[in-house]
């Protein structure tokens, strides 16, 4: 159980450390009128109907983002009808001019891939990973090269030895004013109506190096992150998604500490707003996927994620398609740099993948 001053220190420090500024009272009265159909205590379901077919791409910069574009028509001929592009911080930002990446991509790129995107009935939904994934390998991710004071782990883990990926603090005073910029540049200059936030493989939060955050319930503290950029969102009228796997309980899933939690941020699927899209992703071939049942009986549409594997992303799609289910949305196909944009149309996990919601 959680000490009952925990949770309401936890509570006050979202309202006013977060929001702050009166967001959290025009969040709530934003709630509550709903902005394009999303409340924060509804699940979003098929939109009029519409089956979101997908595939996710990794954008290192403009090159990429031209190479992708170049193949929008092609995919878009295969059935694909939504793309998620995790941009990341490669992006010519200019709300936060020290993020600027020279390679990134600019501002008349994301609307040429978008303007391309709209005229074949594909919608564009960009990324960037929140709160995890702040490092890959020996390599410091952007965020807290150039904010390091963000780190959840100060002065530890030379060279990113001994970890997996570092973390923001969640609880840093100074982080939506650094973050939330980052997000409303990406969706401005892709006209999204959708935001990927990412908060997969989250292994450090509540770290002991923290000292905001020691000591402080794994669960409350991924869920105030939740919380906050649900309605920042929320109040620019746009639609959050996530990868799942932080909500889900490793142990009692069978799933393991990658698809799902062993480090105590599992109860927050009852803490966070269900107008939430998930993105449940399994890569590998089981005889059974508990936790689509799980997401949905906690009340929370779900969009199913593959990747690699041809027969498990065939047998993933399909079980979640033959459960009939409005709030299971489509069906989304990962690639995680195993297959470029040239390849992506003739790619058998992507086609897989689509291939149960093409009817």
């Amino acid at each position: 159980m959680v000490d009952s001053s925990l949770r309401n220190t936890i509570i006050a420090g979202t309202a006013i450390c977060v929001l702050g500024l009166g967001l959290c009272q025009a969040a709530t009265a934003a709630a509550r009128r709903g902005q394009q159909g999303l409340t924060k205590n509804e699940p979003m379901g098929r939109h009029k109907g519409k089956v979101l077919r997908g595939a996710h791409m990794l954008i290192g910069g403009e090159k990429d983002l031209e190479a992708l574009r170049a193949q929008i028509p092609v995919l878009a001929a295969k059935g694909l009808n939504t793309i998620v592009v995790e941009v990341d911080y490669n992006y010519q930002f200019r709300r936060r001019p020290e993020m600027f990446d020279p390679s990134g991509v600019t501002l008349a790129g994301a609307r040429r891939f978008s303007a391309t995107c709209r005229r074949v009935g594909v919608n564009v939904i960009p990324e960037i990973d929140c709160l995890g994934h702040q490092s890959w390998a020996s390599a410091t991710g952007a965020l807290l090269t150039r904010h390091p004071e963000l780190d959840e782990t100060p002065g530890q883990y030379p060279n990113n030895q001994g970890i997996y990926c570092r973390s923001w603090c969640p609880l840093h005073p100074d982080l939506p004013t650094i973050v939330y910029p980052l997000i409303d540049e990406l969706v401005d200059a892709f006209q999204a109506s959708s935001f990927h936030c990412g908060l997969d493989e989250v292994f450090i939060i509540g770290s002991p190096f923290c000292t905001r955050c020691h000591g402080l319930d794994p669960a409350l503290l991924f869920a105030k992150q939740v919380k906050s950029l649900y309605y920042h969102l929320l109040l620019h009228r746009v639609q959050m998604l996530m990868w799942s796997d932080r909500l889900l309980n490793a142990s009692l899933t069978g799933y393991g500490e990658w698809e799902a939690s062993a480090n105590g941020t599992d109860p927050a699927i009852d803490l966070v707003p269900k107008g939430i899209l998930l993105c449940d992703w399994h890569y590998e071939y089981r005889d059974s996927y508990p936790s689509l049942g799980i997401f949905l009986s906690h009340g929370f549409s779900v969009w199913p994620c593959t990747w690699n594997d041809a027969n498990a992303a065939s047998t993933f799609s399909s079980d979640a398609q033959t459960m009939n289910q409005w709030r299971i949305v489509g069906a989304l196909s990962s690639t995680w740099g195993a297959v470029n944009a040239s390849q992506l149309s003739a790619w058998p996990p992507f086609l897989a993948t689509l291939e149960p919601w093409l009817n």
